[in-house]
């Protein structure tokens, strides 16, 4: 079990805690679980979750089998996910800390999803200064080309990566020997969380990214402030502090969704 910190703690509803215990066990377990053993995992006596079972079940989360008395999951909590859109979330998340971010670093920046195998931006933040990068919402990318979608591809479970660089133009026009190379290249990101390099789309541009989420997570994003070379790449000290201010605001993001 997670350990709570201990602000946690001071306000902690035991019977509440109990419940979601019980229903974060339950949506793992393929088989259904007894009273006991249910209350065996989760290191708690069997009496202890009685009356938590009972009002689980009662309110349609588990199902409870007439004969073995054992007890599943139902398909509730399923439901109530499939009303929570990733994107959306994430866009409500994303945008005030992104909004800070391009205030205090002065450059745009902007966080992307796959999307049908690309890398989809689905918000940007404007920089106030007179001349900066304005990347339009909704805009794909191929994910090998960008920075951003080498980040999405580098953390995306294997048979999601593999089945995005089948579907990869910029990716199967490549050489064998290329190919080798940008696998080793996605290896060293998911390393670093972060990736740096000029756009390969648009001649200027400089991008910074890293991973909002965790690695092959089930939501996971790429935050990626967008420079001119001539600011980004002529100051490496100046580059440093982007990618730590944008990992800042990663984590603030991530922290909120609860990932």
């Amino acid at each position: 079990m997670d350990k709570k910190s201990p602000a946690a703690n001071k306000y902690a509803v035991p019977a509440l805690d109990k419940g979601l215990d019980i229903l974060e066990y339950m949506v793992s377990q393929e088989l259904p679980k007894s009273q006991t053993e249910i209350a065996t995992a989760l290191a708690r006596g069997a009496n202890e979750i009685y009356r938590v079972l009972v009002g689980l079940e009662a309110r349609g989360y588990l199902i409870r089998d007439e004969v073995s008395g054992k007890y599943r999951a139902s398909l509730k909590i399923y439901n109530l996910s499939r009303r929570i859109s990733p994107i959306d979330k994430m866009r409500q998340c994303a945008l005030p800390h992104m909004e800070d971010l391009a205030f205090s670093s002065g450059h745009s920046c902007h966080l992307s999803m796959l999307y049908q195998s690309q890398a989809m931006v689905i918000v940007h933040a404007q920089s106030h200064d007179p001349v900066s990068i304005n990347i339009a919402e909704g805009s794909l990318f191929p994910t090998s080309a960008t920075a951003s979608g080498r980040v999405l591809l580098a953390n995306s479970k294997p048979d999601v990566q593999a089945m995005i660089l089948e579907r990869d133009q910029h990716y199967q026009q490549m050489k064998a020997a290329q190919r080798k190379l940008f696998i080793q290249q996605l290896a060293l990101i998911k390393q670093n969380g972060t990736y740096s390099a000029a756009n390969e789309l648009t001649k200027g541009v400089y991008e910074s990214a890293v991973l909002v989420g965790e690695p092959e997570g089930l939501v996971i994003a790429s935050l990626a402030i967008t420079t001119l070379n001539s600011t980004a790449t002529d100051e490496h000290s100046e580059s440093s502090e982007l990618i730590s201010k944008a990992q800042a605001t990663a984590k603030q993001i991530t922290q909120q969704l609860g990932c």
